[in-house]
């Protein structure tokens, strides 16, 4: 199988190059080798490579710097993803694209399934939700859409990284506790894509995340907690839960934005791994790197 994978720098993209499975020819390009939104480079590189799928990893992500820049957000986010699947559309492929539970308004009260009615809050939801509409129209049953939340992974910066940066700098943190969503670790969501692109009985929109739910505070407690238990961390330190008022931020977050992936693991034939499990085996894979920049010992 000939695959696309754009956004190659980021951290999902790093993931998916790392489990690429036997038989697949991946090409993998970069931002700065691949521009999204420049629709005749996009054009080339599907003739070139003649993939059978292109996986979309390739967004802008600056949450708060989209409500500034709101035209490069939908640039990348929306007509990029128009590009990618005019190209694919071109070429008899398929398109898997990544979304993200920023398209909801987080009213809900229970999981989010995959038709539930989107409402974005932000330049950044707004434009990831035109990419999906765009993908399907243009693709329809050749174009697969993965929604995906809080993401994080050992090779990239994220959540998790950025705490552990600033739990090892600071004194004390307050976190945001009126927030609930479902972490993901990127490693087990480039499993289920590389599962999603050898299948073409999955058109539509899927949702994807690791099971349970938290609040970031929750999050941030679990991270210090087994950074702590594994050396990553030398001491704790005070985390303090605050309101979403508390931390002003430009781009309004949803409150709720837990994705319901009943469909999707029931497809795939899989059993959701509990954040908290999925947490401790990518601090696991931060160990060889800590111990082996540690300075070493007197003596």
């Amino acid at each position: 199988m000939r695959v696309l994978l754009t956004g190659a720098g980021g951290q999902l993209a790093r993931e998916l190059a790392a489990s690429r499975p036997a038989g697949v020819e991946l090409a993998a390009l970069t931002a700065s080798e691949l521009d999204v939104a420049d629709a005749a480079s996009v054009a080339a590189a599907v003739r070139d490579r003649a993939p059978e799928v292109v996986i979309n990893a390739a967004a802008y992500t600056a949450v708060d710097r989209a409500e500034a820049e709101e035209a490069a957000a939908f640039a990348v986010n929306a007509q990029g993803v128009a590009h990618l699947a005019a190209a694919a559309a071109g070429r008899g492929a398929r398109l898997v694209h990544l979304s993200t539970d920023f398209v909801f308004d987080g009213q809900a009260r229970e999981p989010y399934r995959p038709s539930a009615a989107a409402a974005p809050l932000s330049a950044y939801g707004r434009s990831k939700l035109a990419g999906e509409q765009r993908a399907l129209e243009i693709l329809g049953e050749r174009a697969t859409i993965v929604r995906t939340s809080w993401l994080y992974s050992s090779r990239g910066r994220n959540f998790v990284t950025g705490m552990l940066d600033l739990m090892a700098e600071r004194e004390a943190l307050s976190i945001v506790d009126d927030q609930q969503g479902s972490p993901t670790w990127a490693a087990l969501l480039a499993a289920a894509l590389w599962s999603v692109a050898r299948r073409a009985d999955m058109p539509g929109v899927w949702h994807w995340a690791d099971g349970g739910a938290c609040s970031w505070f929750v999050f941030a407690r679990a991270i210090q907690e087994a950074a702590v238990a594994r050396g990553l961390l030398a001491r704790a330190i005070p985390l303090a839960p605050i309101a979403t008022r508390d931390y002003p931020t430009a781009a309004r977050r949803p409150a709720y934005s837990v994705l319901d992936t009943t469909a999707t693991y029931g497809r795939l034939g899989l059993t959701p791994v509990p954040w908290r499990t999925a947490l401790g085996r990518m601090l696991d894979e931060m160990l060889p790197a800590a111990s082996s920049t540690a300075p070493p010992a007197d003596g």
